[in-house]
């Protein structure tokens, strides 16, 4: 059954784990981290601790906002780069969550050169649904 709040390890890698050009691997030790282009872009703990915390890139027009809502704040040592930490992810809908991690995977992704973008297939129109 799908959770309607929150995101876990698996359901982060169900969603976004077969976006092109997503690669996933083990950071930190416990870091379950995606990436697109070789730039991470979402990151959770493989395991569950740390409370289910979710760290993704966000737009830097939107830092501020996001970061002013009770359960999320400027992510340790990467908020200087425009991430942010979900530290209460039971606050948030799951559809809310899927919409961060596929506004910090789209952000990545442009960020890439050209040449790199030019290789990935499109995003489907299912996934920016999802």
């Amino acid at each position: 059954m799908r959770r309607t709040v929150g995101m876990s390890a698996q359901q982060l890698e169900a969603f976004c784990g077969h976006w092109p050009g997503v690669t996933r691997d083990i950071k930190w030790e416990t870091r379950l981290v995606f990436s697109v282009g070789g730039k991470m872009f979402a990151m959770t703990p493989i395991d569950g601790s740390d409370g289910g915390r979710l760290s993704c890139k966000a737009d830097d027009a939107r830092f501020l906002e996001l970061t002013d809502q009770p359960g999320i704040m400027p992510a340790p040592y990467l908020a200087r780069a425009g991430w942010i930490s979900v530290v209460e992810p039971h606050r948030f809908t799951t559809a809310a969550l899927e919409n961060l991690i596929r506004d910090a995977y789209l952000l990545v992704r442009a960020r890439l050169t050209k040449k790199v973008q030019a290789q990935l297939a499109p995003l489907s129109t299912k996934a920016n649904k999802q």
